[in-house]
This record gives structure tokens, C-alpha cells and sequence, in this order.
């Protein structure tokens, strides 16, 4: 059976108004701030008004390392919201915004596929309700008051090489990675080196989506460490009075976004860091509303277990209070193929001995997770080209580990072709099996927590840093944080910082080069291998296939 494209499929969905959306969630239509027909923002005094209520159920959508053979979690977490509708739960999603810069390079969008899609699918990968412009602006507006008040006199005596804050765009643009600037003459400023991040990597964007409300949003953008003065004392973004302003341009952005899947149920989509250079979850705001309104919510976490499951539970959960009742891990045979050393191009054929020799991948994953005591059901992301010999093999390795891999046809199918997996789903929450604690405590040193996630998720056997990174962390925990948990970035397609090593290897080394503090969103970053907090196009970049038809529609979006 031919499927048609994604964003046919969206572009050809039965929409409901946002206001019945709504309704049926029991929003009143005053809480509501239409964004069009289709997509809306909900307001922060009904925000405010459920926490007189109890909580749902959270479940968590993580996955294998991805390849170019494909994944699927997005598209298997809205299918599982979906399907947990269908067999008559009262269940919502909650997914992070797509960024700009991957929907024009490789990666593509991040409203799920198929016929397991969130809807408006265009608006949603582009520009959406304009919360990402809002970060881009705020973050920005701090850039230019640090290079403001240093033309002024530097009355906060900032010491020019040591100042952190740099700028942001949400596009992938490798040419802006590193620059130095103002240049120009007096009168545009002091020259000094700085560079762009890309959107999703901007602590504002972390920032946004671990605050719990306004007065919190504002209070941890006054605590942004952006420089060190001569005597290396933190200069803050509240020195710079610049808190309040940054507030202002949040604001609406704060306020979690409203939209529906393709069966009609109700999707909050909201923030949207990257796992491999940020903590990859959607905002504390969005899933804590959600627990709310619904007895089932749906979440994902970016890229593989180690890096957006591994955040979700040691950074999301620990902040916020979360419990999580179930993950899902989503798996394919061709990504599992792929791991055991198929190519792309001989994916289709039936290779079980690959497959087996690459399922070692799903097997650490699976133990990763019921590390932090957390019950595990594996989702079989079904495509054409699975064999009957692929997918029972795959199962019965799955049931060495004690754990059910249920094949899932949402992708072609909807809701009925996950029913299945959305009944076990709410039977493994229902059962109360699960006791969620973090990998590592509060009170250990920096290097400590580093180390930890290193040897017990990455299974690295040791971690190196220069003296200069071993220094830096000792000077944020001589300043008071050594309390926050870490963010480690590093490459998605691979247990180690080398993307090459594919599989579950082990006794590799995991090389830190760069710590950065993010004391407003809360936690530290520790920049390995060779990952890029600005990515670069690809050769052939998507941004080369999208276009406009000659009937005004979008085309090439997926």
C-alpha cells in the first residue's frame, strides 16, 4: 500500500477547531489565545488554576541511537497518545517545537510521520507561534547590552577575554561559529572574539523550559552568568538590569502551545532543546498542565536513551518533582541492521545474524533505563521492508532482556495499528512497578556526576580533561554550584563521542573539552568529542527541495 508524503497526509487532515480541542479538555474558551484556527496558547492564570489537582500518568518515548535508516519517536509517540485514546484512555502528548535550522538542513521536522502526525504540520516546523523568535530576540537583546555597556565604561569592570555570552540564530550556519567583532573603528565598540549557538542551545532556551511560571523564568534569567570580571567574580544578567527586559520578551512564550494530532486529540507543544547539546525535553510547563488535564501523558526526549532519556530522568525529573511511571523505547530492524553493519542502501534485504549482532544497541538501552527504576516496554517501529524471520527474532532477543518488543504499525495504520502496545503501555503505568530515582546525588562533586553517567550509561572506562576543565569545574563549585547535575554534550550516534562507533562499545574514553555554566536553567554543560553547539548544512540541504507549488502550497517539508 502506497502512502502519501507527511505533509500531504497533514495537509489533508479533518481538523477541528482549537476551541473544541479545548473544550473537551475542559479549557475554557477565555483561557484560550487563538493562534489561527488550529493552534492556540493557554493561559497562565488556567495554568495556575489546576494545581488543586491531582496527577496523571507520565510515560516517557526515548529510543535507540538514531541512524539514516530511521527511528521514529516522534511518530510512535504520537501514535501512542493516539492509541491510548482509542482504547478509551484520556491521554495527551507533549512534544518539544521542531527547530528551524534541521527542517532546512537533514533532520527534518518534529511533528511525528505518516498517519501519526500533530497538526498544522507547516506552522509547527516553521515558524509556529513565534516562541522560538522570542528566545533568539531575548538572547540577543542580552548580547547587546553586554557590548552596550562595555562601550559605555565598562563600569562592571568585565574582563573582554572572558566574557561567555555569545549569540544565537535559529539556523544551522557553520560560518557563524566563530568571529570576532565589533570592528569598524571606535564607535561600533571593542573588538573582541565571540560566536553564534544555534537556538536550541541558548540557555534561555533550557531556561524557558524548566521554569515553572513567570516569576521563576525571570528570576533564573537574572542568574545567567554571562562574563567574569578581572578578578574572575561572575558578572550576572541582572547587573546588567537586563532581566526584566528578557521577562518581557518571553512572556507569551512561556504560555504552552495547543494543537491536535490527525485523530483529533489534543497535543501541547512546547520549547524544544536538542539532547545532544542541551537536555532535550519539552517545558516543565507543558507536561506539568498536561499531567493535569489527562490521566495518560505522552512524552519524548530527544535523540537515543543515553542522551535525551538520561536528561529527562537525571535533569527534567530531579527539578521538577516528575515521576515517571513507564518508558517506551522505540527500535527498528533496519536501524538495528544497521548498528550490526548493514548499509543503508542493502537495509531492505533480510539480514537476521546483523540484526542480533546489532540489537546489542537495544540491550544497553533497555539496561540504562531500569537504572534509574523506571519499567521498560520496547515499541517495533514497523516499516515495509521487515521481514516475519527480522521481527520475531528481534522479539525473542528482546524477551532474553525480560522485557516485550510489540510491533506498532501507527505509521501506515494510526491509532489502530498501535492499539496493542497502548494497552500494555497503560497496564505497565497502571501496575505502580515503578521507582524513579536519579543516576547520582545532589551532593557529588562535578566530575564525579561526569564520570558516573560516563561509565554507567556511555560505558566509557574513563573520562579525560585538560587541567583548564578540571579548573573550571573547581572554580563553579568554589561559587556554589556544585549541586547542579550535568548536561553532557555529545554525539547521538554513538554510546561514545565518536559517531562512528556504532553497536554498544565499551572502554572507550570520553574526552571533555569545554564546561560551561547555565546557572540560570540550572545545571553544567560538558562539551565532548567533537560536537558543535552550531551545526552546518549538508551537502545537499532540504532547504534545496522546499518550495512554494504553484497553488500556493508548501512543499517538501517532512
Amino acid at each position: 500500500m502506497s502512502i502519501p508524503s507527511d505533509i500531504s497526509i497533514a495537509r489533508n487532515a479533518r481538523k477541528k477547531s482549537v476551541l473544541e480541542i479545548g473544550q473537551a479538555l475542559g479549557v475554557p474558551a477565555a483561557d484560550l489565545v487563538p493562534y489561527g484556527h488550529d493552534k492556540a496558547k493557554l493561559s497562565p492564570g488556567f495554568i495556575e488554576s489546576l494545581e488543586v489537582r491531582g496527577d496523571g500518568k507520565l510515560i516517557l518515548v526515548t529510543a535507540i541511537n538514531p541512524t539514516p535508516a530511521g527511528e521514529g519517536k516522534t511518530t510512535t509517540t504520537v501514535g501512542l497518545g493516539d492509541g491510548l485514546n482509542r482504547i478509551g484512555k484520556r491521554a495527551m502528548i507533549c512534544l518539544r517545537e521542531p527547530s528551524l535550522g534541521p527542517c532546512f538542513g537533514v533532520k527534518g521536522g518534529a511533528a511525528g510521520g505518516g498517519y501519526a502526525q500533530v497538526v498544522p504540520m507547516e506552522d509547527i516546523n516553521l515558524h509556529f507561534t513565534g516562541d522560538f523568535h522570542a528566545i533568539t530576540s531575548a538572547h540577543n537583546l542580552l548580547a547587546a547590552m553586554i557590548d552596550n555597556h562595555i562601550y559605555w565604561g565598562n563600569a562592571l569592570d568585565f574582563d573582554l577575554r572572558r566574557i561567555t555570552w555569545r549569540r544565537v540564530m535559529d539556523m544551522n550556519d557553520r560560518a557563524l561559529r566563530q568571529f570576532v567583532g565589533p570592528l569598524g573603528g571606535v564607535s561600533n565598540g571593542f573588538p573582541r572574539e565571540s560566536g553564534f549557538d544555534i537556538t536550541v542551545a541558548s540557555e534561555i532556551m533550557a531556561i524557558l523550559c524548566l521554569a515553572r511560571d513567570l516569576a521563576d523564568l525571570e528570576a533564573r534569567l537574572g542568574s545567567i552568568v554571562v562574563g567574569y570580571r578581572r578578578d574572575h567574580s561572575p558578572v550576572f544578567a541582572r547587573d546588567l538590569k537586563a532581566d526584566g527586559a528578557m521577562a518581557v520578551l518571553l512572556k507569551d512564550a512561556m504560555q504552552p502551545n495547543l494543537v491536535q494530532t490527525l485523530e483529533n486529540n489534543p497535543a501541547l507543544v512546547h520549547g524544544g532543546p536538542f539532547a545532544n547539546i542541551a537536555h532535550g525535553c519539552n517545558s516543565v510547563v507543558a507536561t506539568r498542565t498536561a499531567l493535569k488535564l489527562a490521566d495518560y501523558v505522552v512524552t519524548e526526549a530527544g535523540f537515543g536513551a543515553d542522551l535525551g532519556a538520561e536528561k529527562f530522568f537525571d535533569i527534567k525529573c530531579r527539578k521538577a518533582g516528575l515521576k515517571p511511571a513507564a518508558a517506551v523505547l522505540v527500535a527498528t530492524v533496519r536501524a538495528l541492521k544497521m548498528n550490526g553493519g548493514v548499509a543503508k542502501a542493502d537495509l531492505a534485504a533480510e539480514n537476521v545474524e546483523a540484526l542480533l549482532r546489532g540489537s546489542v544497541n537495544l540491550g544497553r538501552h533497555v539496561e540504562n533505563i531500569r537504572k534509574f527504576g523506571v519499567p521498560v516496554i520496547v515499541a517495533v517501529n514497523h516499516f515495509s521492508t521487515d521481514t516475519a524471520a527480522e521481527v520475531e527474532a528481534l522479539q525473542a532477543y528482546a524477551r532474553t532482556l525480560g522485557v516485550e518488543a510489540v510491533l506498532c504499525r501507527h505509521w501506515a495504520e494510526g491509532s489502530a495499528g498501535i492499539e496493542g502496545l497502548a494497552r500494555k503501555v497503560a497496564d505497565l503505568a497502571d501496575r505502580g512497578e515503578a521507582n524513579f530515582q536519579p543516576l547520582y546525588a545532589d551532593d557529588m562533586p562535578l566530575m564525579g556526576k561526569i564520570d558516573v553517567v560516563a561509565k554507567e550509561i556511555y560505558r566509557a572506562s574513563s573520562v579525560v580533561a585538560e587541567k583548564a576543565v578540571l579548573d573550571q569545574l573547581a572554580a563553579f563549585e568554589a561559587q556554589g554550584y556544585g549541586h547542579l547535575p550535568v548536561c553532557i554534550a555529545k554525539t547521538q550516534y554513538s554510546f561514545s563521542a565518536d559517531p562512528s562507533l556504532l553497536g554498544a562499545p565499551t572502554d572507550h574514553v570520553l574526552p571533555v573539552r569545554e564546561v560551561r555554566l547555565s546557572a540560570g536553567a540550572g545545571f553544567v554543560v560538558a562539551i565532548t568529542g567533537e560536537i558543535r553547539t552550531m551545526p552546518g548544512l549538508p551537502r545537499s540541504p532540504s532547504a534545496e527541495r522546499i518550495m512554494l507549488s504553484e497553488e500556493g502550497y508548501i512543499e517538501g517539508l517532512f
